[in-house]
This record gives structure tokens, sequence and C-alpha cells, in this order.
């Protein structure tokens, strides 16, 4: 690691608010990341008539177990549990429901109890699954959302900054265009032509959220691009893409990186936006903006609302955290002043 680095690091981890953060977002994440482990109706593991099954990861027929039925195993049927049982054992997950399970015996809603931690919503389903699901299909919609659009975005800028003239006049004219698409609007056109899924959402956001990585990398390529050492790779026969993307992008990179953790949490809102105004996943995804409109919509249930709230505020707060960690790690004053240290 370069001396220059070090110092970034160093930085970044004195700012102990969000280097905490950062310890804490990853372990959110890595738990959510297995969400089948932690939260299914299926067990993780099955030792029957002397074999290992793993249902989580692969599905078995009923009559795999001395059942009647060819279809797949319902492991909360009694009668399959108890073939289990008499002639093995299995080992189930903390929470014994998947997002999409239906608790039958209880009003829906239903408050918090021993059996549901965190209740049930309207449609007696298990809140904390679904909350469980929830989160990792926001950080994963908007970590992707967030890798695809900086790329998008980084590299239209470097074109318009280093080539500039024409090439630059014709993408700030389109970008202008391009930009005043309504967005919403286009949304619900196509929500009410194509079934809204996960990929399809991300497609069309992706359509228009690379333009605010734009303005920033186009304007340290044009500052760059006639810099002195620039101008000896040119002398030497460099060719424009390896100067582009190995002597001028990584000093652009600085900036663009600083604003990647606030990009991260606006696409993790506005696909709960989305979700809230029911133009975002399909409907019974587990999804924080459809636990909010549940919420809305049950006021006499307010465990729906406050933790999804509560769990969105959380995941934007550890964002921002981090945001200003990675802020001050970049900050060249404060390189400067470690350096002098």
């Amino acid at each position: 690691m370069s001396p220059l680095n070090r110092r970034r690091v160093a930085n970044f981890k004195a700012n102990r608010r969000g280097y905490i953060s950062l310890y804490i977002f990853l372990i959110l994440f890595s738990l959510s990341i297995f969400s089948e482990f932690l939260a299914n109706d299926k067990p993780i593991l099955i030792y029957f008539d002397g074999s290992f099954l793993f249902p989580v990861v692969k599905s078995y027929p009923e009559t795999r177990f001395g059942g009647e039925f060819p279809t797949e195993a319902d492991y909360g049927d009694p009668f399959v549990v108890e073939l289990i049982e008499e002639r093995g054992w299995a080992i189930w997950p903390l929470i014994p429901y998947s997002y999409d399970t239906v608790v039958f015996g209880r009003p829906a809603p239903a408050s918090p109890s021993k059996k549901n931690w965190l209740g049930t919503d309207d449609q007696s389903r298990d809140v904390l699954a679904r909350l469980i699901y929830g989160f990792r299909i926001s950080l994963l919609f908007g970590l992707i959302l967030t890798l695809f659009s900086s790329i998008i975005g980084v590299s239209a800028g470097a074109v318009q900054g280093f080539f500039g003239g024409w090439i630059d006049l014709l993408f700030q004219r389109f970008m202008e265009i391009w930009q005043s698409m309504p967005r919403l609007y286009l949304l619900i056109i196509f929500a009410s032509v194509v079934q809204p899924s996960f990929w399809w959402l991300l497609g069309i956001l992706l359509l228009f959220n690379w333009m605010g990585y734009v303005g920033v990398v186009r304007a340290e390529f044009l500052r760059a691009r006639n810099f002195d050492f620039v101008r000896a790779a040119r002398g030497l026969g460099v060719s424009n893409v390896v100067i582009m993307y190995k002597h001028i992008l990584p000093n652009a990179m600085v900036a663009t990186i600083t604003f990647l953790p606030f990009n991260l949490g606006g696409a993790i809102t506005l696909l709960t936006g989305l979700d809230f105004l029911g133009f975002g996943l399909p409907p019974g995804s587990a999804s924080l903006g459809e636990m909010i409109t549940q919420g809305r919509n049950n006021l006499h249930a307010p465990w729906l609302g406050l933790t999804s709230f509560i769990t969105l505020a959380i995941m934007l707060i550890l964002l921002i955290f981090i945001g200003e960690a990675v802020r001050d790690a970049f900050d060249p004053r404060k390189t400067l002043a470690t350096s002098k240290e």
C-alpha cells in the first residue's frame, strides 16, 4: 500500500463514528446475504435414514421422507414433521418463517409475541422474516444500481472531459434533454404495460441514475487533460485509452468515491419510495416500502410501520456516517495535516 493510501486509511479510522458504522453495516449486510439460513420455513439440515439433506439449498419431494405426494415437502405440515422425527432429526433456522410464509391460527395483523417477535402483517406473514429479506433486497438493489450507474457515469464523464469540443457539446445537450424526462411518469406508464420486477426496475432507474456522476468526472478530466504528465504521455505515443483510465481516472475517482455511500443511500430511499407508491417491486415481495404502506393502512398495528421505518433509518444513518468518514479520508487537507504530524 502506498504512503498516500495508508494516510487515507488512517484518516478513515480516525473518524470513529464512520469506522464503527462500517463494521456494523458489513455485519448486517453479511447476515442479510444468508437470510435463508436465518429466516425460513425449511430446515437448514435434516438427518434422515443415514443421509444428510439440505432443504434450504435443494428441494426434496414428500416421498423422500416416506410421504405420499411427489411434490415438494411441506416442512410445516405436522405429518411431514412426524415422519422426519421418527427416522432422523432436523435443525431449523432461528426464525421458522420465510418472507411469504402464512402464519395460521392468529389474527391478521397480530401483535408481537414469543412466536412472532415483531408480530405479523395484514396477510399473516411474519414481520421479522420480511424485514430481513427486505433489508437484503434494498441493499442489493442499491449496490447494483450504484455500481453500474458509477461505471456508466464515470465513463461518460471521462469521454466528455478528455476529448472536449463537439463530443462534449453533444453529450451535454443530450444530458440536458434526458434529465428533463419525468422518471416517475415513465415508471407509471411502464408499470401499466409490463409487470414490474427487480431487474426491470433496476434497468429503468439505471437509464437516469448515471448522470449524477458525469459532472464531477468531466470537470476533473477537463482540468487534467492539459497537465504536463498527460502531454508527456502523448509525446511518448501512449494511447488515449491508457491516458484516460491509467493516468487521469485515479485522480478523478477521488471525488466519485466520496459520493458513493450517499448515492447508495439515495438508491435505497428511491426503491422504498417507489414501493410505497406501488410502482416498485412486484406485490408480495419483501420490501421496506411495502411494509411502510401496511403501517399506513393499519394504524392500529403500529409495529408494522415502526419496524420498517426504524430499519430504513438505521441503514441510512450508517451510510451517512460511512460517507462522512470516506470524505475525511480523501480530504487533501486532512491528508496533509496527517503527513505534517
